[in-house]
């Protein structure tokens, strides 16, 4: 072999071996070992909550259609005024609109569910190449940490998953006057705001 040929070949696999470092790094930033975060997880869970809100939510809007469905009715029997009928008449056909339209709910369940099933299929490759290169070896790939959020940003949260974030009764805690831990009473400083949403 050339001299000129091993220079190629040695260029190449530092080239090769720079790839697989960055593989690695990505592959660390997605799940690093020891890491209590599991960002898979954590959108499978987010996804599953837009289900159960979506569900219920559509539920709600269904039962009460429903009532006024039975209170049309007996609107409906209490009248013989043919313009009153028309408008009830009318009220009816919103009514099945508001159903028909409830159908997307189910539909998005579907769909949800297939991304929830493609996320489970890429967590289980990133899995098997964690198992092939070793925890022990990924935990010390060094990485830049993700940009943790400040100011406004850091408040900014969304809506949380059951039994996460800041509940209702904190906020009303807070806000007449005490926080968490029995704060003096009096109007709460945006200090203390800020506190309980970081």
């Amino acid at each position: 072999m050339s001299e000129t040929e091993v220079d190629v070949l040695k260029r190449e696999l530092v080239g090769l071996f720079e790839h697989i470092q960055k593989i690695r790094r990505e592959i660390a930033a997605i799940r690093r070992p020891g890491e209590s975060s599991d960002r898979f997880g954590q959108m499978s869970d987010e996804l599953d909550a837009i289900v159960e809100h979506t569900e219920a939510a559509t539920n709600s809007i269904m039962e009460n259609v429903e009532a006024i469905g039975e209170a049309v009715a007996q609107a409906r029997a209490a009248t013989a005024e043919p313009a009153v009928l028309d408008v009830l008449s009318r009220v009816d056909t919103y009514a099945g609109e508001i159903f028909t339209a409830c159908s997307f709910q189910d539909i998005t369940g579907q769909r949800i569910t297939k991304v929830v099933r493609s996320l489970e299929f890429v967590e289980e490759r990133v899995n098997a190449l964690i198992g092939m290169w070793g925890r022990e070896a990924l935990a010390m790939v060094t990485d830049e940490a993700p940009a943790v959020p400040s100011g406004d940003a850091a408040l900014l949260n969304g809506p949380q998953l059951a039994g996460h974030g800041v509940s209702q009764d904190d906020v009303d805690r807070l806000l007449n006057g005490g926080d968490m831990q029995a704060a003096p009473q009096g109007a709460s400083s945006q200090d203390d705001i800020d506190k309980l949403f970081s």
